[in-house]
């Protein structure tokens, strides 16, 4: 596994993306009603707002902010 850095910054807005391991499937477009249940169980866990998104059929893009004095983007 790469060790990467992660700059972390309390309150900090992060892009990032996400990619199917089988890049031939398109369940994220297909199964849109479940990605969208996760990340609201993922956001009633540890809240953060979602300043932008992108569902592609095999990826996604995002850009979260958040809260103030809070770093822990991994662990969502």
């Amino acid at each position: 596994m790469p060790d990467y850095r992660r700059n972390r910054v309390p309150g900090g807005c992060y892009f990032f993306t996400v990619n199917l391991r089988d890049r031939r499937t398109d369940i994220l477009v297909r199964r849109i009603d479940l990605l969208r249940a996760c990340v609201k169980q993922a956001r009633d866990a540890a809240p953060f707002h979602i300043d932008a998104w992108v569902t592609l059929p095999d990826h996604l893009h995002c850009i979260w902010t958040l809260p103030e004095g809070d770093d822990e983007y991994p662990s969502r």
